[in-house]
């Protein structure tokens, strides 16, 4: 971990105009860095990004995780990289599979080559719950990229470049979910489109997600597994929780049926994993299993792994309406969202 300072450092967040990277920026601003390079392959998200912010510090690089010279020529000068850049949409993933492991898998190895090349000194992966068990493309893709970093990390153990992996759950308002949509539909009069009511979901905030990948950054060894613990709660609570806070007693809410590649419930950690994972408070640490490819000294005696359940949204901590509507008013958006119809 010697090293791994932010203040001073010039450091790349892949990804960097998505919902985690803006916030990461916004994050890393308060903390003296010398550098922030965005790199992303939007350039109107990363023109808003530039009016909005308007640091010197924060440099803007056009590029796609896809293609290795743009990847090689922002991380060449890079001290830590935060690698958030995927393909998230799960139904998408479903009709075109080979782009999400083409920017998953392909790009992610991209990014790991270029950071052991240029001595970079800290890489921290995100990932998703949908990695554990996974059932559609999407999470095939992004379980891919943790064992790619996780392989990078075993095959350089003496590299100056220590490769750790976050994993978490739904990000509460995040691009693309439910919550801001269920926002848009209660400001419409238009129906509440929910899924499944029944369905469970892991509920963590932007910033927390911060929280959590730089506490992999500060306290990972190489090949690390982060998670950090989560409440949930079912999708019929979150719906009446948001209808709440709106203002709307009893919104008209129609079931749409569960769409291309989702699950009832999704998983932080394996039953596997669980049996090797150390509890850190707010986080569980999986270190890597550095074992080589000579399995003779397992022959004779196999490792015992504890009968543990894996840690899903199922058996997490499950929030009742009043107890969501309190995390949601956390949020800055909610706040916002509550400030406008008080004013």
């Amino acid at each position: 971990m010697s090293g791994r300072q932010i203040p001073g450092s010039v450091v790349t967040i892949t990804g960097g105009t998505g919902s985690f990277g803006s916030t990461m920026t916004r994050h890393l601003l308060t903390q003296d860095v010398a550098e922030i390079r965005v790199f992303s392959r939007d350039e109107s998200k990363q023109d808003a990004m530039r009016h909005a912010i308007q640091d010197s510090r924060v440099r803007f690089y056009i590029g796609d995780v896809r293609d290795e010279k743009s990847v090689n020529q922002v991380i060449r000068g890079t001290d830590l990289v935060f690698h958030a850049a995927a393909l998230k949409q799960v139904p998408s993933g479903e009709f075109f599979p080979m782009e999400a492991v083409a920017t998953n898998v392909t790009g992610s190895a991209n990014v790991l080559q270029a950071g052991l090349e240029y001595g970079v000194k800290s890489i921290v992966c995100l990932s998703t719950d949908k990695a554990v068990y996974p059932i559609n493309a999407m999470g095939m893709s992004k379980a891919l990229m943790e064992k790619t970093a996780m392989a990078y990390a075993r095959n350089n153990l003496d590299a100056a470049t220590s490769i750790s992996v976050t994993r978490y759950g739904n990000v509460m308002y995040s691009r693309g979910s439910v919550i801001p949509l269920f926002v848009d539909q209660l400001k419409r009069g238009a129906p509440l489109t929910i899924t499944d009511p029944t369905m469970t979901r892991f509920l963590m905030s932007l910033a927390q997600s911060v929280d959590l990948v730089e506490y992999a950054f500060t306290q990972s060894d190489t090949g690390d597994l982060f998670v950090r613990k989560a409440p949930a709660s079912t999708v019929a609570t979150l719906l009446a929780a948001v209808a709440r806070i709106a203002g709307v007693d009893d919104p008209d809410v129609t079931v749409i049926g569960t769409r291309h590649g989702e699950k009832l419930y999704e998983s932080l950690l394996s039953t596997e994993e669980m049996a090797h994972a150390q509890d850190f408070g707010d986080y569980y640490r999986v270190p890597l299993d550095t074992r080589t490819l000579d399995y003779a000294p397992y022959f004779e005696e196999g490792e015992q792994q504890a009968p543990l359940e894996a840690y899903t949204s199922h058996n997490t901590t499950r929030l009742g309406v009043e107890e969501t509507v309190a995390l949601l008013e956390t949020l800055p958006e909610i706040q916002q969202l509550i400030g406008s119809r008080t004013s």
